[in-house]
């Protein structure tokens, strides 16, 4: 079955290893591009430079060009059970994931506003599942810190059991912004975030999905910057697409096509 929206734009393939990369993320963490304004629509044969591997197994990444929301390719996903394990902290479950990681020159910094849209495909067979799965996630990046290592994203777009949620966390519990019953298998969904990252009422959550607006939240979106939290001031915050869920036996499988991130003009 092959799906088709618009024409896209070529994006050049890089083979940088993961290894390579993980060195460019901890030095470009100090310096990210001073805008950002970057599109993949997985044309290439591999992944562009806009992405790092560190997020998943050698081969759980490819280019389909079967699948696809335009032009001819997306990224085709693939969790096996155990890849990219982690193990839970602080009373928290054991993890397994397969996701895109945005190069760290792309983070997003503190106080200023970016659009993010992207599209994802689930299959016919995908598993329906009542655990902890996680489709996209923007995460504030604590360096490592023993206080942070194991925090929530600040937003995430979660499926469980069945249900499409857009949560929010910066403190100890996780608010659902939408929550919605969805069948997502067999079908495109097309997402657009508007989000600035900010402690206090500057905060923004506007969230899309096939037009629809479904989040609109001001208010805090970050987790409070001290030595006492492990969060550096001014914080960044990258961007994970892919898989990322509690262990299972079944793998899964998701579809990426339509990336685009942007730097808003400062307007509201």
């Amino acid at each position: 079955m092959r799906f088709t929206w618009r024409t896209a734009v070529v994006v050049a393939a890089s083979g940088i290893g993961a290894t390579a990369l993980w060195i460019g993320y901890t030095r470009w963490r100090e310096r990210p591009d001073a805008h950002v304004d970057v599109y993949d629509g997985f044309e290439g044969r591999q992944l562009s430079r806009l992405w790092e591997t560190s997020r998943f197994e050698p081969g759980a990444v490819t280019i389909d060009s079967q699948t696809v929301r335009a032009g001819h390719g997306a990224a085709r996903v693939v969790l096996t059970p155990g890849a990219i394990f982690e193990k839970g902290i602080k009373g928290s479950k054991d993890s397994e994931r397969a996701e895109l990681l945005e190069a760290p020159r792309l983070v997003a910094r503190e106080g200023r506003l970016y659009e993010y849209q992207f599209s994802q495909f689930l299959p016919a067979g995908f598993p329906i599942v009542p655990v902890r799965l996680v489709l996209a996630q923007w995460k504030q990046d604590c360096r490592g810190h023993e206080p942070c290592s194991d925090d929530s994203p600040v937003v995430a777009l979660r499926y469980i059991g069945g249900k499409l949620s857009i949560t929010r966390q910066n403190g100890r519990h996780q608010v659902d912004l939408f929550a919605r019953e969805i069948d997502l298998r067999g079908q495109w969904s097309d997402y657009r975030f508007v989000i600035r990252f900010s402690l206090g009422t500057s905060g923004l959550v506007q969230a899309w999905r096939n037009g629809e607006q479904v989040v609109d939240y001001h208010g805090p979106t970050a987790y409070e910057e001290n030595e006492q939290t492990g969060y550096n001031r001014p914080s960044v915050f990258y961007f994970k697409m892919g898989l990322y869920r509690d262990l299972m036996s079944e793998p899964m499988t998701i579809y990426l096509d339509e990336y685009r991130k942007r730097e808003l003009p400062d307007a509201r």
